[in-house]
C-alpha cells in the first residue's frame, strides 16, 4: 500500500487559548503525524491562521472534516505544503554588496533547475557583527526545508566559526567566499567568485543536478 502524502492544511480559527491543542489532537487520532506546523494572525481581529503539514492521514477527507468540527475552528482549506511551492531553500548571509553578488548567481541558477521542475528558492540576509552572525548562522538548522548557507564576507571568525561546524554536523552545507579569519577553514567549501558561490549552492542541493558535496569538499575554488 502506498504511503499517504503529506498534505498541507490552513486553519482559521479563533486567536485564543486550547485551539492547538484540539487540533493536535484530532490528527493523533487520526494516526497522523505534524511534520511542520506555522502560525500567524489573520486579516480579521481575533481571527488566526495556522499552517499545518501532516503525513499519514489516511483519509484525508474525514481529517479535514473532522478538524473543522473542532472548537474554534472556523475554517480548513487543503493547501499545497511549502515544499511543493518553494521547495529547497538556500540563505545566504553576510555583507550587503557580497550578498547581493552571492544571490545574483543563486537565482540565476534556481531559475534554470525550476524551470525544469525543480523547487528551489533563495533567501537573504546582510548582517554585520560576530553575535549577529553566529546566531543568524545557528539558526539555519532550524529554518523549515533549508539546505545550504553560503556566508560573504571579507572577516569571519570566533563563534561564527563554531556555528559553522554545528550546523555542518545537523546536515547543511555551508559554503563562503574567500575570506579572512577561520570560517573558511570550517566551511565545506570555499568560492573566490560570490556570483559562483551561489551557483555552487543551488547545483549542491539540486535534485535536477549530477554534482555532490563529496565531489569538492574541503577544496578551494
Amino acid at each position: 500500500m502506498a504511503t499517504p502524502p503529506v498534505i498541507g492544511l490552513l486553519v482559521e480559527c479563533r486567536d485564543e487559548p486550547g485551539v492547538l491543542y484540539r487540533l493536535t489532537e484530532a490528527i493523533f487520532r487520526h494516526g497522523a503525524n505534524i511534520t511542520y506546523v506555522a502560525g500567524g494572525s489573520a486579516r480579521r481581529e481575533a481571527i488566526a491562521e495556522i499552517q499545518l503539514e501532516v503525513a499519514g492521514a489516511p483519509d484525508q477527507t474525514r481529517l479535514t472534516a473532522e478538524l473543522e468540527s473542532v472548537t474554534g475552528v472556523t475554517k480548513v482549506s487543503v493547501v499545497p505544503t511549502f515544499q511543493m511551492i518553494y521547495g529547497k531553500r538556500v540563505i545566504v548571509i553576510g555583507g550587503g554588496a557580497q550578498v547581493g553578488m552571492v544571490a545574483q548567481g543563486a537565482i540565476s541558477e534556481a531559475d534554470r533547475h525550476n524551470i525544469r521542475g525543480e523547487r528551489i528558492s533563495v533567501d537573504t540576509i546582510p548582517l554585520v557583527g560576530e553575535e549577529q552572525l553566529a546566531d543568524a548562522v545557528r539558526a539555519v538548522a532550524r529554518l523549515h526545508r533549508a539546505r545550504a548557507l553560503v556566508l560573504a564576507g571579507a572577516i569571519m571568525g570566533g563563534d561564527i566559526t563554531n556555528a559553522v561546524r554545528e550546523i555542518r554536523d545537523a546536515g547543511i552545507v555551508v559554503l563562503c567566499t574567500s575570506m579572512a579569519g577561520s570560517v573558511p577553514d570550517a566551511a565545506d567549501v570555499v568560492v573566490s567568485d560570490p556570483v559562483e558561490a551561489g551557483v555552487m549552492a543551488v547545483m549542491l542541493i539540486a535534485d535536477t543536478a549530477k554534482f555532490s558535496i563529496e565531489h569538492v569538499r574541503g577544496r578551494r575554488f
